[in-house]
Parts: structure tokens; sequence; C-alpha cells
């Protein structure tokens, strides 16, 4: 039978701070990628006007209609219009408008979700009219910025009475160690409701639930205008029956957003709960409509979303605590499929985008944690172990009492780097476009590099005081700066936790990840740098990589041996409640209408690999360490419980020096991940498709040097060169050159420094970077 998801566009979209990606399957197998504004903007030139009528250019091509009905708006000014209708190079305005001119920038804005916009541009789909037939798979930051910013939904907290201060107060941990004064950042919460009940530790009553009380509190709530609600009670983890019994409460006064704490992360500490209960209460308002306003045009039950852990969920079933880390957890899935097409097992994802740079291990698998930090709030959710660092191309560059200062904050999506036009400060692209590493002409949005030579000159004033400190000078000490940053960010996921970066082979991409690859690579000691030909848009083929994949887990909290065989009975049932839900949320999603889908629980060999249809048991984990410790050691369960201690003992000796004599070993929980098998197979290619060509050069394993398209003038090590400049889509397989040198691709840049080598690899697909023979 001929595969249903061929009759539809197959669509994997990023939307990160700044720029939204998009890549896409067409129905006859053509690739095509996009790239927009997340402000869900597309911006062009003016080239003549003829009253209301505007003549534009732009990279970007459109269908008659695209942009009807769109705002109009002059870059820099205040001049806004309406476009009445659209066609190829032309715009209709509603009326003429002042200030609009030849050779002035401008800018379109959509009234809907730059993923939309998006699907728009690649599938030639004019504004207002409904999307051809296609799947989504989504990765969004949407969640994320409204933490970091604050932007969430009104929220409060029922917590058992007594722990009214429990979020307030927290773990102590002091975020200054030696500050006088600790400023803790407020609640998230705007209320906290305590409601009398209480359980002891073995999860039985010994306070019932005031039902009549918690009903009272929560239509108060009602009336008082909150949108959602967190639930968090002493020792649910083990009893249910009030978090449910007030979820029910909550429900029925009028509430749609409810997250119960036991419901959410069955663990014992009622911290990292309540916490998580409450980011989910104070963040599904804001998710969940933006899935609803991309659902709504591209058909929620054709929409995927990325979770934090690298795996997809259907967007009905997404909750918003799984969306933290929604988008650079596309990125290591599609740095983990290009890296290991080209033989690497011990792989560091590095993502550099508009707003920040997200680094990641990979060592034959995927790294979790299932605790992680955002916005000041621990959640007890899978993630992919990421770091993130505020360094992207739109960090802003500035003086702060004469000392050079690179981020954190972003010049974000609008008003973006100064050299955008839009009254942006000067940033990391700006301060690359000024040292020649990027060409101005090959930016899909206007660029105007004297905005930002402006504002470089100003600081070079203000910090040199009659010195003879050069603009190259200043400019390279940013870069330097931002490239620090970046190094001290792999060094926390490699080095700090006892592994060699020299080891691994870097994948560089994001927008800006090539333009400081090979320069934080020397940093590291890692002389290995992959840059696939679709960096500027990898995040967006992790989605295509991805699998719809579910967590099961159990708090345990027993001597590992008088756990027994029910260790076995214990991951068989987690194995069937994961395969369950991923059945129900997604594995069977993109069937044909005539294609039924398989029953729930339609399991097979339940036994060391369990499966239901197409789903399997991925990794069995369990989480242990030495009676009387907090941390745990993660290993892989494979083998009879001698087999674990073993393990046990031997990863301990690895991490802490020594082996431990007559210490009781404590099972404290046990999780297993089941997943579907990936959109796009360990075989297969994106480059197979008809859009790209193969060219061949010489015979098997011949190298060739490859010849540059022209020279640009750019600056290394304080010196400018006439640097060789290349097109990735005209280097074959095959062919090498040697730095300095400068790539440039359609949505991303690669700056070669000297002493490096670059190698083109046969399936076209990677270029592949090394240090040079010659290289010191």
């Amino acid at each position: 039978m001929q595969d249903s998801k061929d009759r539809y566009w197959q669509i994997w979209v990023d939307t990160g701070g700044t720029f939204t990606d998009c890549l896409a399957l067409a129905p006859d197998g053509q690739l095509r990628r996009v790239k927009v504004l997340s402000s869900s903007a597309l911006r062009g030139t003016v080239t003549s006007v003829h009253g209301a009528r505007v003549v534009f250019g732009a990279s970007w091509s459109v269908v008659s209609g695209f942009a009807d009905g769109a705002a109009f708006r002059i870059l820099g000014s205040g001049v806004e219009g309406t476009v009445m209708s659209s066609d190829r190079g032309t715009l209709e305005l509603q009326q003429e408008l002042q200030g609009v001119s030849p050779g002035v920038a401008f800018e379109l804005l959509f009234d809907e979700p730059a993923p939309v916009l998006a699907a728009r541009l690649i599938t030639d789909s004019a504004n207002l009219e409904s999307l051809p037939a296609l799947h989504m798979r989504l990765a969004t930051t949407r969640g994320t910025n409204a933490l970091l910013e604050r932007r969430g939904a009104r929220t409060a907290l029922l917590v058992t009475r007594g722990f009214g201060d429990l979020l307030r107060i927290g773990d102590q941990h002091r975020p200054e160690l030696f500050a006088r004064r600790v400023r803790r950042p407020e609640p998230i919460h705007q209320k906290t409701v305590e409601v009398l009940e209480r359980l002891n530790a073995e999860g039985e009553v010994i306070e019932p639930l005031d039902v009549d009380g918690a009903r009272s509190a929560i239509s108060e709530l009602r009336r008082e205008g909150f949108e959602s609600v967190a639930i968090a009670f002493m020792h649910s983890y083990l009893n249910v029956d009030h978090e449910q019994s007030v979820s029910e409460i909550a429900r029925q006064a009028g509430f749609s957003f409810v997250s119960a704490s036991a419901e959410l992360t069955p663990t014992i500490k009622i911290l990292p709960r309540a916490q998580t209960a409450v980011v989910d209460a104070y963040l599904s308002p804001v998710v969940g409509n933006y899935l609803d306003s991309v659902g709504d045009a591209v058909g929620r039950e054709r929409l995927q979303v990325m979770t934090s852990a690298g795996g997809l969920a259907d967007a009905a079933s997404y909750r918003a605590k799984d969306s933290l880390l929604s988008g650079p957890a596309g990125g290591v899935v599609g740095a983990v499929r290009r890296g290991r097409e080209h033989g690497f097992e011990k792989l560091i994802a590095f993502d550099m985008g508009g707003t920040s740079t997200d680094v990641s291990r990979y060592d034959a698998e995927f790294q979790y944690r299932f605790s992680h930090e955002v916005g000041g709030a621990t959640l007890a959710a899978p993630s992919l172990a990421i770091e993130t660092v505020a360094a992207g191309g739109g960090s802003v560059c500035r003086l702060e009492d004469g000392v050079l200062k690179v981020g954190p904050e972003s010049a974000g999506a609008f008003p973006g780097p100064a050299c955008y036009g839009a009254g942006g400060p000067l940033t990391v692209t700006d301060v690359n476009l000024l040292l020649g590493r990027l060409d101005p002409d090959r930016f899909e949005i206007p660029i105007n590099p004297r905005l930002a030579s402006e504002l470089a000159d100003t600081l070079l004033e203000e910090l040199s005081d009659g010195s003879d400190l050069s603009l190259e000078h200043l400019l390279l000490g940013f870069l330097a700066i931002a490239n620090q940053r970046m190094a001290d960010a792999v060094r926390q996921i490699s080095v700090r936790q006892g592994y060699d970066p020299s080891e691994y082979a870097m994948v560089a991409f994001g927008g800006a990840g090539g333009l400081h690859a090979c320069e934080v690579a020397q940093q590291l000691g890692t002389s290995v740098v992959l840059w696939p030909r679709e960096a500027g848009l990898l995040s967006a083929l992790g989605l295509g990589a991805a699998v719809v994949e579910r967590f099961a887990e159990r708090q345990v909290l027993e001597n590992l041996e008088a756990v027994g065989d029910r260790l076995t009975t214990w991951l068989d049932e987690l194995a069937a409640q994961a395969l369950a839900e991923a059945e129900q949320g997604g594995a069977d999603q993109g069937l044909s209408e005539d294609e039924p889908a398989r029953e729930v629980g339609d399991s097979r060999d339940v036994g060391d690999r369990r499966s239901v249809g197409d789903l399997q048991v991925r990794r069995r984990l369990a989480f242990m360490r030495l009676t009387g410790q907090e941390s745990t050691l993660e290993l892989e369960v494979d083998g009879s419980l001698e087999a674990l201690t073993s393990a046990f003992l031997e990863a301990y000796e690895e991490r802490f020096g020594y082996r431990p004599a007559d210490r009781a070993i404590e099972l404290e929980s046990i999780r297993v991940v089941v997943s579907a098998p990936p959109l796009l197979g360990e075989g297969s290619s994106l480059y197979e498709a008809k859009s790209v060509a193969e060219p061949t050069v010489g015979g098997a394993g011949s190298a060739v040097q490859a010849r540059p398209e022209g020279v640009q003038a750019a600056c290394f090590e304080g010196e400018w060169l006439d640097t060789p400049v290349y097109d990735l889509e005209s280097l074959a397989p095959g062919s090498e050159l040697s730095g300095p040198a400068l790539i440039f691709d359609r949505h991303a840049s690669f700056v070669v420094p000297g002493g490096w080598k670059v190698s083109c690899t046969a399936a076209g697909t990677v270029a592949r970077f090394q240090p040079s023979e010659e290289a010191s």
C-alpha cells in the first residue's frame, strides 16, 4: 500500500525568538525551505512607486493574493497602511502613503502565527485562503518566552493548609552566594489558597478534604478573574484522590486550565511538584491558545508538537510544562541525525540562533534531565540535557562602565540588529557584518551596514578616550567575549561532568553557529566541526527526524535487594502505560481515511522489547544511589539485579573515584521511554529529494580543490584579508578547501579560520571541517 503521508505536505517548523525556520517535503518529493521573522513579518525593498501601487524586490516569492489584507509598514518610521491586493512583486495599498519611495525598506505584518505564514510561503498559498492538506510538526518557544517575560495567565495555587509560603521559601538556594541582601524572584502565580486536607507519608488520610471549603475558594477565584489553577497537596504522589477531587471541582466551576501536581509528576518532593504544576497552569493558556491558532489553520488533528525531551506529542494532549526546550530539542535531534550519518557517535550540538546558543552532548544515546530550571522555576519534567547561554546573533554589544558587554539582552525579531534598519542596537550580527564575515547581499531581508557602522563608531569614541584602539579590535573584542561565553556553556555539559570535548565532533548549526564554531572549538580542543547543508534550518530538520515518544515513571524508594522480581513487573506496567499513551496521543497520526488505526493495547511480545504496532520500548532506566544520599546515577536496566548492582558500582567508581563498600543501594525511581519509528528512517536522506542535485567529482575517494566564486575583504586576528568566498550549493562532494575562507548558504554562513581544512561529504549533506596538518 502506498504511504498515505505521500498525499500530504510534510511541514516541519521551528519558531525561535527571532526567526521561524521551515522545511517541507512536497507531495511530489521536492524539498522546500523558508525562513521568516517570528513576528510574522516579511521584509523587502521598494523599487518604484506609482500612486498607491508599490513595486518591490524581496528574496521571497509569493502568489497572487498572498499579502491581501496584510499591514504595510516602512521600517524606522511611523508610516503604515494596508495592502488591498497583491501580486508577484507588486502591492496595491489602501491609499497613497507619504515616505514610500524607491530604496526604502518595508515590512508586511500578517495576522496569523509565524508557522502558518511559513506554511503559506512554502506551499504557495494566498493569504486568507485554506492551506493544502498537510501534516505539521512544530517546535515553539512561545511558552519559554512567556515564562521569562512573565506574560503567562493569572494563576492561583491551591496547596495543603500550612504550606501557603512553600514557593516563596523555595529550597533556600541563594542566587548570589555572598550577597548581603538576597533578592529572590517573585513567584509567578498571583494568589495562594490553603486547602484543609492532609495525607501522611504512606498516603493515608489523616485530615479529610474540606470539599465545601475548596468549592467556595475556587468559586471566589473565578469571580476574581483567575484563568488557571495549580493544585499541589502533600504526599499526593501516593494517593491522588484529594487532588483529583479538587481538579474536578475547578473544572465544574469553569476553569479550563487545571494542573494537578501528581498527574504531572508523581514524585515524592512537593516543592518541584508544586513548581511544575504552577508553571504548567501559568503557561497552559498561552501555549494552548497558540496551538489552537496554528491548528485552526492547518488542522489540529494534523499537528504534532515537539517536547523538551526531543519527542513528539499530538497537540490535543500536549502539556505546557513540556514545551520550554521544544525548539532546542529539535536542533539536538537534527544534529544527531547528521552526525551519525557521518559515523560520529560522540557529538556536541552547537546551536547559535538569534537570541541564544544551546549546546548539548550526545554519546551514543540522548542525555536526559528529569528536572531542569527555566526562568527561576524548577520543573520535574523530562528534557534533553541542554545548556543555554544568552549569546546569539541578536545579543546586544555595548559598553557598561567602560567594560565591553555582550548580552544577555537581545534585539529579538523587532527591532532586530542595527543593520536591519528598524532602530535596533549594535549586536553580534552587526559585528560579524562589519568584520566582513557576512555578505549583506545574501540576507533575505534588507540590510544597511551603515547603521551598524555608525553605532560601532560611537562606541569606539566612548571607549578609546584618545587611545589608539582600532575599530577592528573593538569588534573582535565583542566576538571574543561571545565565543568565551559559548565555550563555557560547552564546558558545562562536558568538562564539568567528566567528559573531554576533544573526543567529540561539534555539529554547528543555527543561523549564526557557523560564524563562531571553529573559534569556539579551538578553545575547547575540539578538532572536528560538522556544518550541515541545512545548518540554518537544522531544528526544523530535527522535527522531521523526531519520533512520537512517551515517558512513564514510578517512584520506588526501596533498597535494591528488597525489590526482587517486582522490578520486572513494574517495568512491564510502565511499558504498557507508556505504549497506551503513545498510541492514544499521536503515534497513528497521519493515517489515511482508509487505513484503520491499531487498537490501543494491541501489544505483542511484552518482554524485553515490548511493542504496540510500530511502537517500541526504547529505554528502561533505573535511578540509584547509596542509602542516605540525595543525588542518583542513571543506569540502563538490561539484565538481572546482580548485573544492575555491578553496573551501579562501576558507574559510582567512575564518577567519584572509589567503589563504596558495605553500603546499601537504594532504587530511587524507574522510568520507561517508548517511541515510534522516525518519519525519516536511518537510511533515508532528505537530499534524495528532487530539488537537490548530487554532483560527483572524480572517482571514489578522490579529493578536488574547490574553486572560490570570488573574494571578500574579511578581518581575521586584526588583519584584513582578501578571503575566498564559496557557495555551499556549488561545493561538490569530495571537494576540499582551506581557511581562511567564507562559505555562504541561503540561510547560514560558515567562517573558516586559518589552519582549518574543509572536506565536503560524498552525500553532499554536511561539510566536514578539521584542522589542517600545518596548523600549530
